[in-house]
């Protein structure tokens, strides 16, 4: 039995939702100038234990808002390895840091948590086509499941995203269109889904108030994995934002463990940010949105200006913060060292956690004693010009070994000479 109810709730204003009016958010809300999403309910009483007989993340299908019935649309997502990070610890004197591995994913993104979900859902409410606006990692979560499904994909992307997150979600079967600002993407998506029915698996609102909220529900399965990986729950986890639907869902799985009394308390939160709504926000009257001036970045999947009311709601309650790190080279410079110490090679947008640390760190608002976990939320392989852009070029050399000794000169990867095999 699900323990979802069948109701939608608004977390700012308690007013509840029909599931078929749940993609604009809380019209309440909105009419007061804050637009706010909506969350499924579920009810505390129904036995949620997972179900080790369904696919990937849908073992928790009794904590995700689906109707009775419904047939998983999964690829294997979740179930993703907890990385202890000694190398890259260790050389910032931090040794209990963690990173949850989410390029490990069918499409190599967490999205494919939320796709999951919002795709199941859709399917089982006799949806035939999807349409999402993307910065790339949404989208080919988007087109793989509804690949899945069986049903048909529109993607509405940017002009400027890289061409490999073009060419992955053509290739999953998406039809796939680009415009040259983000707004035009939800002006076309609501028409779309006022006047053709389709089902948005992201947000179409302006000002933004986030994603399918049903999808939004597969990040949950971050916080029951990471318990179930550490045996405790981690002190801090930190997570890449930019409308904050991976903060938010990660923040209700905790929540859902509390309710359920299965863990004592729930980790503090903390947003990583290129541009600093959130930050912004957090230090505001408590006012929201707060809108903050705009400028390219490396880090371009999360380069959000506007924050979400319920996504600084998540990071009030759990007492946790957010941080910003703006320039690309400190990015990128991170993403160099988490490969080059772990062999993860991330996306810019997620590898902007680590500087975050490094700067919690420093300032006491992490302990030294404290677990720490990074959501690595999607592969570097998504943008490889933006890697190669700061990587030296590969030489080409003449055939023998000194043509190949004289290449290391100036490189960290010298080898030891006095190496001999046995």
């Amino acid at each position: 039995m699900t323990a979802f109810t069948g109701r939608l709730c608004c977390p700012r204003c308690g007013s509840a939702v029909e599931p078929d009016a749940a993609f604009d958010g809380c019209p309440g809300c909105t009419a007061d100038g804050v637009p706010v999403n909506v969350h499924p309910e579920y009810d505390p009483g129904i036995d949620a234990s997972p179900d080790p007989q369904a696919p990937g993340l849908f073992r928790y299908h009794r904590l995700l808002p689906l109707p009775e019935g419904a047939v998983p649309i999964s690829l294997h997502e979740g179930n993703t390895p907890l990385l202890h990070l000694r190398r890259l610890g260790d050389s910032i004197g931090h040794h209990a840091l963690f990173l949850k591995d989410e390029t490990r994913n069918p499409t190599w993104s967490y999205k494919d948590r939320l796709a999951a979900v919002a795709v199941t859902r859709a399917v089982s409410d006799g949806a035939n086509t999807i349409v999402v606006g993307t910065t790339g990692n949404h989208g080919a979560a988007a087109a793989a499941y509804a690949a899945a499904a069986g049903v048909k994909c529109v993607a509405i992307t940017l002009e400027s995203v890289p061409l490999t997150m073009k060419v992955l979600m053509q290739v999953l079967g998406a039809h796939v269109v680009a415009v040259a600002d983000p707004p035009e993407r939800w002006a076309i998506m609501r028409r779309a889904v006022a006047e053709r029915g389709w089902v948005p698996l992201s947000g179409l609102s302006d000002p933004p108030v986030g994603s399918n909220p049903f999808g939004i529900e597969g990040y949950k399965t971050i916080a029951y994995e990471l318990v179930d990986d550490l045996g405790d729950v981690p002190d801090v986890v930190v997570v890449p934002v930019a409308y904050g639907d991976g903060l938010i869902g990660i923040h209700r799985g905790f929540d859902d463990l509390v309710k359920r009394r299965s863990i004592a308390t729930a980790p503090r939160l903390v947003a990583v940010e290129p541009l600093g709504p959130y930050t912004a926000a957090l230090h505001s009257d408590g006012v929201d949105p707060v809108l903050v001036e705009g400028k390219p970045s490396v880090a371009f999947s999360i380069a959000s200006r506007v924050p979400t009311a319920q996504g600084v709601r998540a990071l009030r309650e759990s007492g946790g913060t957010a941080v910003v790190v703006s320039e690309d080279d400190e990015i990128l410079s991170a993403q160099r060292r988490i490969a080059a110490a772990e062999g993860c090679y991330l996306e810019p947008s997620a590898a902007i956690c680590l500087p975050a640390v490094e700067r919690l760190l420093a300032s006491g608002w992490i302990d030294a004693h404290e677990s720490v976990v990074m959501i690595g939320t999607s592969s570097g392989l998504k943008d490889i010009a933006a890697t190669a852009g700061r990587l030296p070029a590969v030489p080409l050399i003449e055939p023998t070994l000194e043509a190949l000794e004289a290449s290391f000169s100036g490189s960290p990867q010298q080898p030891d000479s006095g190496y001999r095999p046995t």
